[in-house]
């Protein structure tokens, strides 16, 4: 309890510390992720599959429950606020840490599309990672602002102006990464790409069987 109260104590007297050294933590992890020399396990071709729906469900209800936290704060439900906000926050470290093992440890995707389409879906995947990557600070700060202050102190904060730009740049990002999961794996579909990617079209036969069906669907349309 005394160490819980110190690190509370220390992150109440310097937030802004606090936040960046978290927000490297983060980005430390998701840009390691990238490299051949991430330190996760192998993980099959299905789980890959199914992190990556897993994902899109985590972060819809994290959208969810953003929206439903500025709601409450606009009716000055400050507690319902505070706990609809530290659900979504959760709910975006539950999807860090399958984001991290699916990337770390399996393959990315690369849509099927061609044309105003194809450029469309960078366009928002763009958006979506720039808006995640500016997000983190913000988010951070707000999130150690709210745990370590009482609402009457907040009010002498940053938190509000911090929140109201960690919600939209949130909110956005949340947005368009389910659109772009949709377009993704369920319009246009996708083959695998990255560092992994020439042994998974050797040895991946369900990998091929599903790029032979997208194949077969866009001919037939």
């Amino acid at each position: 309890m005394a160490v819980a109260d110190s690190l509370q104590s220390r992150a109440r007297a310097n937030p802004r510390r606090v936040t960046a050294v978290l927000s490297a933590i983060g980005y430390v992890l998701v840009i390691g992720a990238f490299t051949p020399y991430a330190p996760f396990p192998t993980i099959s071709n299905d789980l890959v599959i199914l992190l990556g729906d897993a994902i899109a469900v985590v972060n819809s209800l994290a959208l969810v429950s953003i929206l439903v936290g500025v709601r409450y704060i606009k009716r000055g439900e400050v507690a319902k606020h505070r706990r609809a906000m530290l659900t979504a926050f959760s709910l975006i470290m539950v999807f860090l840490v399958m984001y991290l093992l699916k990337v770390g440890g399996g393959f990315e995707k690369a849509i099927l599309a061609e044309g105003a389409v194809y450029y469309a879906y960078l366009a928002m995947l763009a958006v979506h990672i720039v808006l995640s990557a500016v997000a983190v600070p913000v988010v951070l700060h707000a999130v150690v602002l709210g745990l370590t202050h009482s609402p009457s102190e907040l009010r002498d904060t940053s938190h509000a102006r911090v929140g109201r730009i960690a919600v939209a740049a949130w909110s956005l990002s949340l947005f368009l990464g389910i659109v772009t999961y949709v377009m993704l794996n369920h319009v246009y579909m996708w083959e695998p790409r990255g560092h992994g990617a020439a042994l998974l079209l050797a040895v991946g036969p369900s990998l091929r069987a599903l790029r032979g069906e997208a194949n077969s669907d866009r001919d037939d349309a």
